[in-house]
């Protein structure tokens, strides 16, 4: 493995693989690795949790009570052959080897050529702010492309300012909505066009 340059990536053949030793980094006071691993794993299965836990908080008032969670029904459940190789990824960023942040890669739901979407970006809040969830978003294009994918998009929330920020300052634009959330007001949708390395 090889540390990653301020902002960036490893260079091609050191990205995080399934079976590899993944990329890595410095987070603040610690070592960061990002690296492919099963969705199904108890690490990935708890960080999906949090994640959301995290999004019934922010969206509680937005919610009908009774209303159940369409993120784990329907077209937005994210299933573990969509996010494996050899048309997606899930990976796991580490501090240390503690599991802080995941974020996936899924091939387009309507099967478009090209087009992939980036699902379950999150951070503990412990760790955030010491640069993770770019890092997770760098890495997860770097996969993209690795993939044969031209362009990613992805959607978001009003009530995920942080998200939104790290997405606009990644080069990623606003786009009309698509999928379940496509008329939902509380949500953003964006994408990114991919340069192959």
């Amino acid at each position: 493995m090889s540390a990653l340059p301020e902002g960036g990536l490893a260079p091609p053949g050191d990205r995080a693989r399934p079976g590899g030793g993944g990329a890595v980094g410095a987070a603040g006071d610690g070592a960061l690795t990002i690296a492919a691993e099963p969705f199904d794993a108890p690490d990935s299965r708890h960080l999906i949790d949090e994640l959301m836990a995290d999004l019934e908080v922010r969206y509680a008032a937005d919610v009908e009570p009774g209303e159940g969670n369409p993120e784990l029904s329907g077209e937005q459940l994210v299933t573990a052959d969509q996010v494996s190789p050899p048309h997606g990824v899930f990976l796991v960023a580490r501090l240390d080897g503690r599991p802080v942040g995941c974020g996936a890669l899924r091939p387009d739901r309507d099967g478009r050529p090209g087009l992939a979407e980036i699902k379950r970006m999150y951070v503990v809040p412990e760790a955030r702010g010491r640069g993770i969830s770019r890092a997770l978003l760098a890495a997860l294009e770097a996969e993209a492309v690795a993939l044969g994918y031209r362009r990613v998009r992805l959607e978001t929330g009003v009530r995920q300012p942080e998200a939104v920020r790290l997405y606009k300052s990644a080069g990623y634009h606003r786009i009309a909505g698509y999928g379940r959330y496509e008329t939902d007001l509380l949500s953003l949708f964006f994408a990114k066009d991919l340069r192959p390395a």
